[in-house]
């Protein structure tokens, strides 16, 4: 597949899921997939997706970049979304977060065989209340500092 055809498959992906289309999934990703954050294939992959969509019912995930090389297509995102349901034991704030990722995709024969992903946690559980900054974490990432 073309480099450009990897790219339309993983932003086709991302906006079957904004829309919370837990069934297409399997439109794109291959039965053997493996995620390397989640540790999980297909079914692991709609369980994070289902938890995630029950605490933040309005996650929406926004392009910013895509690069394709081979058979990766890189992509960096920024999420939205309303604390609202209980995330890993989290009870809801009702905090809009707002953070970054990127995403790494491998894709064979037009579907998702393999991903990873770096995400900043440490922001979006700051927004959602579940931790804060020590006094020297306050004075050495200032809050007007994105």
């Amino acid at each position: 597949m073309s480099l450009e055809e990897n790219k339309a498959i993983v932003r086709r992906w991302i906006e079957s899921y904004n829309k919370h289309n837990l069934d297409s999934f399997d439109e794109f990703i291959a039965p053997d997939y493996v995620d390397h954050i989640h540790h999980g294939g297909p079914e692991g992959v709609k369980q994070v997706f289902n938890m995630a969509f029950k605490a933040f019912p309005d996650w929406h995930e926004n392009i910013e970049d895509i690069i394709a090389e081979g058979d990766m297509v890189w992509v960096r995102l920024t999420y939205t979304g309303t604390h609202t349901g209980e995330f890993f034991g989290l009870a809801p704030t009702g905090n809009k977060i707002t953070a970054t990722a990127v995403a790494m995709y491998r894709i064979v024969n037009g579907k998702l065989v393999e991903g990873r992903f770096i995400t900043d946690g440490l922001d979006m559980n700051k927004q959602m209340g579940a931790i804060e900054y020590t006094e020297k974490g306050k004075a050495l990432f200032p809050e007007d500092i994105e």
